[in-house]
């Protein structure tokens, strides 16, 4: 099924929807474990789970070294280091990502990132994929002070581009977080499922559109 809208811009999620983020954390976790010569990969994932301090935050790295009394503050800083060069690197993009992108400039479709990460994570990895061209903007959850499903990224994007919430769709990963914020504003939500890792969040919602693959975006849209 196709849509019947006059589509001019389409909203991207980052982490999970353009590149497997899940998986390059579980690699930066298990260089952790490696490092410290203790503990479990997916146990360390969960601490950055709690939402304690953020699923981005060192912090999560500090209480675990405390809970397995091995922290120290040289360790701490070596840790942090190993988990973000790893992080970066093992970032990979979904197939057809690209395809995906530059098919859509061609069709002279604007296009954003609208991301719960920080700028400087999401601009790093949009570096690192060679994707960061492809954007006319990046809006980071550091830029307005919220986090979605709360509105405020999703208009502050419609504004830079220029474009009104039925003129635009989003794709992303999260029921809760994307499609549940695209359609509060009346946006067109496209349901990332190739990417959903979200394990600890509740499935319910529905989108307009399911993507199975990524290619499945061009499909649904246009």
């Amino acid at each position: 099924m196709e849509s019947n809208r006059r589509i001019k811009a389409v909203i991207f999620d980052l982490d999970n929807t353009l590149v497997d983020f899940v998986e390059a954390k579980v690699k930066a976790c298990r260089a952790v474990i490696n490092r410290i010569g203790c503990g479990d990969a997916n146990e360390l994932l969960q601490y950055f789970l709690r939402w304690r301090h953020g699923f981005e935050s060192h912090e999560n790295i500090a209480d675990y070294l405390k809970d397995k009394g091995v922290y120290s503050d040289e360790l701490y800083k070596e840790c942090r280091k190993i988990y973000d060069e790893v992080k970066l690197e093992s970032i990979r993009l979904y197939p057809g990502i690209k395809n995906v992108l530059s098919n859509l400039k061609q069709k002279g479709i604007k296009l954003a990132v609208v991301t719960d990460a920080e700028n400087g994570h999401a601009i790093s990895r949009l570096q690192k994929t060679d994707l960061l061209k492809y954007f006319d903007i990046i809006i980071s959850a550091d830029m307005t002070g919220k986090r979605k499903p709360e509105p405020d990224s999703l208009l502050l994007a419609l504004k830079k581009l220029g474009v009104k919430a039925e003129e635009t769709a989003i794709v992303g990963d999260s029921l809760r977080r994307d499609i549940e914020a695209g359609k509060r504003l009346g946006i067109l939500t496209v349901y990332a499922a190739y990417g959903d890792r979200n394990f600890f969040e509740s499935r319910k919602g529905e989108a307009d559109f399911v993507a199975r693959e990524s290619r499945d975006v061009l499909r649904v849209l246009f």
